[in-house]
């Protein structure tokens, strides 16, 4: 298993690994092995990155084993796409598996003999209750549940039951599996809870197999013991789901079962952190897949330009604790930043480019201008533009008339052009409307980067682009998807194939944070122009575009035509709040 963090973070100790010390030390596990259980229903998000971290390195500090499973119990929502993008994006973060993948559906016939079992103790039973019944039934968070009709039905006719059921001789919602535990008790969890349902849903994996599925508090626990897991961690949310986790791996008679330790999931301001609204985006329209560049998905950071270092550098600055908060996103821009200063080779674009027209660069010059590739590494190399008499600017860059200590180009001022000369600008040139679409400057020939003229400062250094060999770009920047906090508190794990979970966990899920939808959240931006190396750029390539921000070649590029997503802006609010 490949290790993305440094030692020093490895190293540090939190309150999940004093458990697991105190485990080891008192001969309650010989060995440590740990799985993440993703449920193929989507795509993984940033709060998964935090789970899989905690599972795989706790595995690595204790040279154990760490399993790759899904929780496939739900065919209705999962696809062999979300599959094969879940175990992409677990290798891309940086982390690989000792075992597996593994997946429920292997161990379908497992649960189905246990859940056999349970009712010839007298632990489950066959229920005729509705779905609507059965949540009449279960009470309140205040008031117990009352007994379903069909709780003492005797085992040897619930076993007959259920044996039909798994035959398919009964409609969706006619019968269910229901575990006899305590209609009484004041956790919901344990008030009876359904363990197998009847659904005529194609698997992705078992096919027309089956028409019963276990739910996932029963296979999930199953599948841990079934593999050894000793340690099951998971987010706090499934705190209240831990006495149903003892309760099927006792019952089912698993000697030495995993302990379940729970710690606090990882929130993200203006971020949503939940697979099913994250769907419920996708589905809507609202973004363009679950790769959108916008989206907290690892496809969609990866697809944005995100290193996979930034990403861990941001879950070990998070930290790992039993207390939930909410970390600032510009804490992973920050993050991000960070590891692209460091990485990205440097190059020169105009977003929205201002031709610049030396009246005084002789016809059919040109010249030769040498830049380093990256101020701080020389070990990357340098490359050469050709500088001429027609050049283009950002427009931003230019003011007919400026404030006071504005740098940049107004008529009469004065700017380096980046690595080149000295320019004046001596006149706008204006169209029918009155709006600018030239300058027309004059060169200071002396004044070139590296010669004995080049001592004359001026305040304003600009970055250019060539008019004769520059390359067209399309350019997509990204704001917040949210335009201010969002009031999902849905989990960042939890299973979405229980209607009733929002109820069991008692933390309301409130569903207008698609009114929130920043409607400014993408520009596009087309006729942009970039230096011409970046025509050799390719798919996943990183670049910080001199005074821009950092862009990475977006796979919409192709035939020609070159797309560049900003990963991130060169003005870091995370660290200025820290310094003051």
């Amino acid at each position: 298993m490949e290790n993305p963090a440094t030692e020093t973070h490895a190293d540090r100790g939190n309150f999940i690994w004093d458990f697991i010390d105190e485990d080891l030390a008192s001969g309650r596990y010989d060995h440590v092995r740990t799985r993440y259980p993703p449920e193929p229903n989507g795509h993984l998000h940033i709060g998964h990155c935090k789970a899989i971290y905690i599972d795989a390195m706790t595995a690595r500090r204790y040279g154990g084993k760490f399993n790759l499973r899904f929780d496939d119990t739900n065919p209705a929502k999962e696809e062999q796409e979300f599959v094969d993008g879940i175990m992409e994006d677990i290798r891309w973060y940086g982390f690989d598996w000792d075992d597996g993948p593994y997946f429920a559906s292997d161990y379908y016939e497992q649960c189905y003999g246990l859940a056999e079992k349970l009712i010839l103790q007298g632990d489950a039973y066959v229920d005729e209750l509705t779905q609507e019944q059965m949540r009449d039934y279960r009470g309140t968070l205040t008031q117990p549940g009352r007994d379903s009709p069909f709780r003492e039905r005797p085992a040897d006719e619930s076993l007959a039951l259920f044996r039909r059921m798994r035959s398919g001789e009964f409609p969706e919602g006619s019968y269910t599996l229901r575990a006899r535990i305590d209609m009484s008790s004041p956790n919901v969890n344990l008030r009876d809870p359904v363990l197998y349902r009847i659904l005529y849903k194609e698997h992705h994996r078992a096919g027309k197999a089956w028409c019963i599925y276990p739910m996932y508090d029963y296979a999930h626990p199953i599948g841990d013991a079934l593999e050894g897991i000793t340690h099951s961690l998971c987010s706090m949310e499934y705190e209240i789901h831990r006495p149903l986790y003892d309760w099927v791996v006792g019952k089912c008679g698993f000697e030495n079962p995993p302990r379940q330790i729970e710690f606090a999931r990882l929130n993200v301001t203006r971020t949503v952190m939940s697979k099913r609204f994250l769907r419920r985006l996708v589905e809507a329209g609202k973004t363009r897949g679950w790769d959108d560049p916008r989206m907290p998905t690892i496809a969609g950071m990866r697809r944005r330009g995100y290193p996979q270092s930034a990403l861990v550098d941001f879950i070990e600055r998070a930290g790992v604790s039993k207390v939930d908060s909410t970390v600032d996103a510009s804490l992973l821009e920050h993050c991000v930043r960070e590891a692209l200063e460091e990485t990205a080779p440097r190059a020169m674009a105009a977003l929205r480019p201002l031709k610049v027209i030396l009246t005084n660069w002789p016809e059919g010059k040109s010249d030769a201008v040498t830049l380093e590739n990256h101020p701080n590494h020389p070990e990357m190399g340098s490359r050469t533009l050709t500088f001429g008499r027609e050049l283009y600017i950002e427009r931003d860059d230019f003011m007919e008339n400026p404030p006071k200590k504005y740098f940049r180009l107004y008529p009469g001022g004065e700017v380096r052009l980046k690595g080149a000369y000295i320019v004046r600008c001596d006149r706008a040139v204006k169209d029918e409307a009155g709006e600018v679409v030239a300058l027309e400057c004059t060169v200071d020939m002396e004044s070139r980067s590296g010669s004995p003229g080049s001592a004359r400062k001026v305040k304003g250094t600009l970055h250019w682009v060539s008019g004769a060999d520059a390359v067209p770009l399309s350019v997509r920047l990204y704001g917040p998807l949210l335009v201010d906090e969002p009031t999902v508190e849905a989990d960042s794990e939890t299973s979405d194939e229980d209607p009733e979970a929002e109820a069991k966990t008692a933390k309301p899920v409130k569903t207008d944070f698609e009114n929130r939808i920043n409607p400014d959240s993408l520009a596009e931006l087309s006729g942009c122009l970039g230096e011409p190396t970046l025509a050799r750029a390719r798919v996943g390539d990183r670049f910080q575009f001199m005074r821009q921000g950092y862009f990475a070649v977006d796979p919409d590029s192709g035939d020609g035509a070159i797309v560049f997503n900003r990963t991130v802006g060169l003005k870091d609010s995370w660290a200025k709040r820290i310094q003051g």
